[in-house]
């Protein structure tokens, strides 16, 4: 595997509220884990960084800081891990009225890099490494966060059915 490749996923969903209020709530990192699968916490220090704490597989926890590279109010939020991060990646949300008046178009664009060393080159497909950190595909993860997003905006909770009983078929 090469060390440069790179994973991106990206995925746009129509959330009924206005950009500001989805824009204010992602925003306050701290909500992110409220509706991101596998991160744990997001702690923002006073010089800038946003340090993400993410559970992997087999209970690994990957931690790495990032910094804000772009962020217009109502409009944009991007970040980057910094340099030294085990874990290279990079985001940009970005929010804009849906047509219509139906509320508001959110677009969330991740990439990746994997970890070098060990994890890294023993993976032979990016795709592949990734959702052997995290026990998954990225691509459904990010569809499956952003539905909870939807789901917590526009009716203040996420549905789920864990827990329920299955049907006998």
């Amino acid at each position: 595997m090469m060390a440069n490749e790179q994973i991106k996923v990206e995925k746009t969903l129509t959330i009924n509220k206005p950009a500001e209020e989805l824009y204010r709530f992602w925003r306050n990192f701290e909500n992110l884990p409220r509706f991101i699968k596998h991160l744990k916490e997001v702690k923002v220090y006073d010089d800038g960084k946003i340090r993400w704490i993410v559970e992997g597989l087999l209970d690994r926890t990957l931690e790495w800081d990032a910094v804000i590279v772009e962020d217009k109010e109502n409009e944009v939020i991007a970040w980057a891990s910094v340099q030294s991060a085990e874990f290279q990646n990079s985001g940009v949300v970005q929010f804009k009225p849906a047509p219509g008046n139906r509320g508001t178009e959110v677009k969330v664009v991740r990439k990746y890099n994997l970890p070098g060393g060990v994890i890294g080159n023993a993976l032979a497909k990016p795709a592949a490494g990734i959702a052997k950190l995290f026990g998954e595909d990225p691509k459904h993860n990010l569809t499956e966060d952003l539905r909870h997003f939807k789901m917590l905006m526009e009716a203040g909770e996420i549905a789920t059915t864990e827990g329920q009983p299955r049907g006998q078929g």
